[in-house]
């Protein structure tokens, strides 16, 4: 059984401040798989100080300078693809197939994409007597989703490293095991301290903080839309800018002329691919009325 009791703050494993755990269910066999530590607002104020103090050095830093971290960041990647799989697995029941060849390939992918695109990114344009300078937002807060737990992890933290941002994640609770073992892996590979910053617990604890904290300045969020809807009323407090990517279900529609049983049976295996959890997929049928006892 896995046990993460401690939070990444300022490059440093540390203990709560307030000692409490969470259990975590493997959603395929139902039975305990671990215990983490669940954070607190002071635990936040921790994490988001670091990554403030951090951005006045990080933000400076040269194209050259983070792509060579992101190389590392690679090498570490690839060197722990099978923990992350593991992990996987167990934090939200995802077919060992599909958890090492697909969850840990995404974020492999997320890192390469980061690593092309700084490459050649413009981040001073001269349009005319105008020059456009593209700076780091700031402090950035990162809350993601437990169904993609690698995908949404790296897609948010990779691009935020390569345009010197800084930043504090919080996993989902009910999958966290990932992203403690990416958060060593950042470690490892010399991620500067205060750079990035992780903090596990209930979005109704962190998730507020952290969404209505003077000293972030932008919000990612992937998740519900009535939890997306309260981000955006919370970051307004603070005229934060936010990101949000909200779940929703859209049907499968089958035509007259299509084989019914061929669009059924596709239609039922896209929809448990991921052990049924997959935001974008289809959940329903939408079929003629006169085929509707074929279907």
């Amino acid at each position: 059984m896995r046990e993460y009791l401690k939070f990444y703050i300022d490059g440093a494993w540390v203990d709560p401040v307030e000692p409490r755990t969470a259990d975590v269910i493997n959603p395929a066999t139902e039975e305990r798989a671990g215990v983490i530590a669940s954070g607190s607002v002071a635990d936040v104020d921790r994490a988001v100080a670091a990554a403030r103090r951090a951005f006045a050095s990080w933000s400076q830093t040269t194209r050259e300078q983070r792509l060579d971290l992101l190389g590392a960041i690679q090498a570490e990647y690839a060197r722990r693809q099978t923990e992350l799989g593991d992990a996987i697995m167990e934090e939200m029941g995802a077919p060992a197939s599909l958890a090492h060849g697909f969850h840990v390939g995404l974020g492999a992918g997320h890192l390469q994409t980061a690593i092309e695109v700084l490459r050649e990114f413009k981040f001073d344009e001269q349009r005319g007597a105008t020059m456009i300078a593209r700076e780091p937002v700031g402090v950035c807060a990162l809350i993601t989703p437990w169904n993609w737990p690698m995908n949404q992890t790296c897609v948010k933290i990779f691009p935020a490293l390569a345009t010197g941002c800084t930043m504090i994640l919080k996993p989902p609770q009910l999958a966290p095991f990932s992203a403690q073992i990416l958060a060593e892996i950042l470690h490892d590979a010399g991620v500067p301290a205060g750079v990035f910053n992780m903090v596990q617990g209930s979005g109704s604890v962190i998730g507020t903080a952290l969404s209505t904290h003077a000293d972030v300045d932008m919000v990612s969020f992937t998740g519900s839309e009535p939890v997306g809807v309260q981000i955006q009323q919370d970051a307004a407090t603070t005229v934060k800018r936010v990101a949000l990517e909200l779940g929703g279900k859209s049907p499968f529609i089958v035509l007259d002329d299509a084989a019914m049983a061929q669009n059924v049976a596709a239609a039922t295996g896209g929809m448990m691919g991921n052990s049924g959890q997959t935001c974008s997929v289809g959940s329903r049928l939408l079929v003629p009325a006169a085929r509707a006892d074929a279907a």
